[in-house]
């Protein structure tokens, strides 16, 4: 019996009918993803630095979005406190640069590791917890970090926070600084998501979806539900932290104020829009997080948070599945078109 069939209780083997269709679908996929990783490396020499800039901060939201998803989308469970490991580990990559003046490429893994510490700490006892009751627990993390933030003025600046300076592109490079912070984030990004990829690929993503789809299931089938969760947890922290740490070096400044309740919130609401389960949910829904708050405030700058709630509702209304289940049927639709021409 196959790993396959023992997560989830079923074979999972393509009929002959179904193997050339998936064999399609995977082309282009990975077309698609080329195409998107050649904008993605022509952009920064076609634009102003302010918009290079935005799309910094979009790929910044994708890595933290990815663990959120992989949480909530992959394994089921609500979480209202990713901006409190978002901001772990923001602050870890400041202090140790403020502090000690590590290279900052030393400080991302430091900051993802001591981020995934944290969860797996966290989660041992909130992975007891379920639904509202967990929900609850996760925003108590996320309302207690500020006052913890500015009670430690000693070590993270309390109120005024810590500003730092940012990556100095290196001279081989020829780049300029808005250019060089965004290949940063590229990277991070690129990497975060083929080892989500490949984690999902693996027994360990079946048995969150197994865990997702029916828990009483699941663990009659041998899956282990306090650990699955705990690691899901703890994986999902760890990219918030690896995320934060970007962050940190393209604004070069942190402060608690920058990391209240409603950056939980907004992140939650971001991978709910861009689409649960889904490898390209979190990019969509990191460009719905960036880019739509400024639209908000553009339309009505007196009541911008009435305009994000109702660009939220609209999208949902027509995409209720996120806008990747909407670019799927899109997709879809154009794929029949193509076929019957």
């Amino acid at each position: 019996m196959s790993e396959s069939t023992k997560v989830t209780g079923r074979a999972d083997v393509p009929t002959q009918g179904q193997a050339p269709v998936r064999a399609a679908t995977a082309r282009w996929r990975w077309a698609v993803a080329g195409l998107l990783l050649a904008a993605a490396v022509f952009a920064p020499f076609q634009l102003v630095p302010f918009h290079v800039f935005q799309l910094t901060m979009v790929l910044v939201y994708a890595v933290a979005l990815l663990g959120l998803n992989l949480l909530v989308g992959h394994a089921g469970q609500i979480s209202l406190g990713h901006g409190a490991f978002f901001a772990v580990g923001a602050y870890g990559a400041a202090i140790l640069l403020d502090r000690w003046d590590v290279p900052y490429l030393v400080t991302l893994p430091i900051a993802a590791g001591v981020a995934f510490l944290l969860g797996l700490a966290l989660g041992l006892p909130a992975m007891r917890l379920r639904g509202l009751y967990l929900a609850l627990v996760t925003l108590a993390i996320a309302i207690f970090l500020v006052p913890l933030l500015k009670r430690f003025e000693e070590v993270t600046g309390g109120s005024m926070g810590l500003t730092l300076p940012k990556p100095v592109p290196p001279a081989w490079t020829g780049l300029a600084e808005d250019q060089w912070l965004y290949f940063l984030a590229l990277a991070v990004a690129l990497i975060s998501f083929v080892l989500a990829a490949g984690l999902l690929r693996s027994r360990v993503g079946r048995a969150l979806h197994a865990i997702r789809d029916n828990e009483a299931a699941a663990e009659v089938m041998g899956v282990r539900l306090s650990f699955y969760k705990t690691l899901a947890f703890a994986w999902s922290a760890m990219f918030a932290g690896a995320a934060g740490c970007v962050y940190t070096w393209v604004i070069g400044f942190v402060s608690p104020d920058s990391f209240v309740v409603t950056l939980s919130i907004t992140l939650l609401a971001g991978i709910v829009v861009g689409g649960l389960g889904s490898l390209s949910g979190p990019l969509l829904g990191a460009l719905f997080v960036m880019y739509v708050p400024s639209i908000s405030q553009d339309i009505n700058k007196a009541a911008p948070g009435v305009i994000f709630g109702l660009l939220i509702i609209a999208v949902m209304y027509v995409a209720p599945t996120g806008l990747a289940g909407l670019a799927g049927r899109a997709a879809h639709s154009i794929k029949k078109t193509l076929r019957k021409g």
